[in-house]
């Protein structure tokens, strides 16, 4: 499967935005128990972060982001990058 990036920026305040993290990190568990190899971390300068996981396609994967907490509270702006892998 391909892999795909989304690369987010916060657009509320912390407050706000580590309400959702728990359920983010369900919703990353669950892609990681359906085969998405999913992974997901933040900066260290905070204020944006990285999920990397495999999808079948682009349009699986913007279906899967869609179903982010994080996204589906408006707690981010992102895109989304079908990632190449050249060396594994």
């Amino acid at each position: 499967m391909p892999w795909f990036v989304k690369i987010e920026e916060g657009i509320v305040d912390k407050s706000t935005f580590d309400q959702y993290v728990p359920a983010h990190k369900a919703y990353v568990r669950d892609l990681i128990e359906k085969g998405h190899k999913a992974r997901t971390g933040y900066w260290a300068r905070r204020g944006g972060g990285m999920l990397l996981f495999e999808a079948a396609s682009k349009e699986e994967a913007h279906a899967l982001v869609a179903q982010d907490p994080l996204v589906k509270n408006g707690c981010v702006k992102y895109d989304i990058y079908e990632w190449c892998v050249v060396v594994e």
